[in-house]
Parts: structure tokens; C-alpha cells; sequence
């Protein structure tokens, strides 16, 4: 990965948070900081003015907050999604606000953020509100899928910069048997141990290889979401794949990723692996 963290800015509060949460993130992890803003192409108009002014402000703003780091602005021009999508391939992580000036203020996160997070390249960090206390933890969703490895790791790196602990999170539902089919209770049972089993199972190897972070676990018969909008009520981030085990291979991003975006208020991070950006 690129050393440098990306966030992008418009002027908006959301952006405004993002750009808290990308400056701390820069000097825990010594990392570059690259502020964007995606504007007209035309260069001398007011508007252009308003992007230039923007961009400065959040530079200033950014210095305050993170003196040790060095920070740099571009000013893009074009589709918003498509040029942030671009960014993200070269960055570690791309962190936006969850929606910006001109959204429908009763959306949680507008179209950019779910546009960009369903197809970036890498973490794609998405902040509602300016932080409001820190909890010492990370909070991940993990079944094991491709897309979870990559947010474990994700969440690993935080845990570790953030010296927290790392809380992971497996959930998965009960099934309804019909009325009166008591035959089918043993079979259930059996069914949730086995996947209980196979689920410390695969949190295992990621405790023995990083003994220098708390790792704990919690298994939860629930919907996953719920289970991650509940954890996350302590939590200063909150890691999830962009898509699991069980989704649709062609969805770029999964139910319980934009359900979590759409029901966490602390920062969330949606991962995808490098090179499996959707077309």
C-alpha cells in the first residue's frame, strides 16, 4: 500500500469529521496525508474559487490537528465517484464523509459513499460525526470469506496503531423450524456447535500470530448487522468486507456492509481486497 492516507473534502460537516478522523489516522500510523476535493473543470469561475478555498482551509485544519505530518492537496476534476475510486487505488486507505453538501440531510450515507465503497480499491473509511470520546476498541465482522481477511488485517493494523483491543464479531441466524417439528431441535443444535467450532477456528490463528494485541471473540445467533450495530456502540471504529460468505458474487457491496454503513454512527471501515475492484 501507498503511504498515505486520502480524504476527501467539500466543506460539508461530514467531511469536516472525515478530516479529523484522516489527520489522527496519519500521525498514528506516520503516514502522509493527501486532501482532495472533486470540483468543475472550469478553472476561473466562482465555484473554482470555492474549491481552491476549501482545500486550503482543510490543509490548515489538518496541520493544526497533525503537525508531524506532511500534508498535500489536489484539486480533481470530473465524476465524484469515479475520480475517489481512482484515489483509492493508490492510497492505504480513502476516508470520506458519510455525505456531503447537497445530500438529503435525512440519508445517513449519501450516494458518494456507498458509490465509492462498494467499488474501491482497499479501505474506504466512511465518518458520520467528529469523534466524541475513545473507547480503546476496534470492533470487525469476520466469517472467514476473502473479503473478511482483508478486513481483519485492516482491523488488525488500527488495533495495533491505536494500541486497542480488537474485538471480532461472528454472528450468524437461528433457523425457524416449522411449528411442532421438534425432530429438527437436535439437528439445529449440532448445526450451531459446528459452526461455533469452525468459527474460534478461524479467529485462532489470528490470536497466536499477533500476541501483542488483545484479541476477543464473540459469537452471537443473530442477524450480523445487528449483531455489529450492537458492538458498535462501543467501538471507536468498526471493520467490515465489502461483501461475505453467502453474498451474490456479482454484488460490489453486501447486505451487511450497507446495513452497518447505514446503522453505525461511529467510523466504519468497508474493505475490499486490492485488485478486486468492481467494473
Amino acid at each position: 500500500m501507498a503511504g498515505q492516507i486520502v480524504v476527501a473534502v467539500d466543506g460539508s460537516a461530514p467531511a469536516a469529521a472525515a478530516l479529523e478522523w484522516a489527520a489522527a489516522d496519519a500521525e498514528r500510523r506516520r503516514l502522509d496525508l493527501r486532501i482532495v476535493h472533486v470540483g468543475d473543470s472550469w478553472p476561473y469561475d466562482e465555484r473554482a474559487e470555492y474549491c481552491r478555498t476549501t482545500l486550503e482551509n482543510a490543509a490548515d485544519r489538518a496541520r493544526e490537528l497533525a503537525e508531524g505530518v506532511k500534508v498535500g492537496t489536489e484539486l480533481l476534476t470530473g465524476n465524484v465517484i469515479d475520480a475517489l475510486i481512482g484515489e483509492s487505488r493508490q492510497a492505504d486507505t480513502l476516508v470520506l464523509g458519510s455525505r456531503g453538501l447537497g445530500g438529503f440531510t435525512g440519508m445517513v450515507v449519501g450516494s458518494v459513499g456507498m458509490g465509492v465503497a462498494g467499488h474501491a480499491s482497499g479501505p474506504v473509511v466512511v465518518v458520520r460525526d467528529p469523534a466524541a470520546g475513545a473507547h480503546g476498541r476496534v470492533v470487525v465482522g469476520y466469517d472467514g470469506s476473502d473479503h473478511a481477511q482483508a478486513a481483519m488485517a485492516y482491523a488488525v493494523e488500527q488495533a495495533r496503531a491505536r494500541r486497542s483491543e480488537l474485538h471480532v464479531v461472528s454472528a450468524w441466524q437461528v433457523p425457524m423450524p416449522a411449528p411442532y417439528a421438534f425432530a429438527y431441535a437436535p439437528l439445529i443444535a449440532e448445526a450451531l456447535e459446528e459452526e461455533s467450532r469452525a468459527a474460534r477456528a478461524r479467529i485462532l490463528p489470528w490470536q497466536q500470530s499477533h500476541p501483542d494485541i488483545t484479541i476477543t471473540h464473540e459469537e452471537l445467533h443473530t442477524h450480523p448487522v445487528a449483531a455489529l450495530v450492537q458492538a458498535a456502540r462501543t467501538a471507536d471504529l468498526v471493520v467490515v468486507g465489502s461483501r461475505g460468505l453467502g453474498g451474490f458474487a456479482s454484488a460490489v457491496l453486501g447486505s451487511v456492509s450497507h446495513g452497518v454503513l447505514h446503522h453505525v454512527s461511529c467510523p466504519v471501515a468497508v474493505v475490499r481486497p486490492r485488485g478486486s475492484e468492481a467494473s
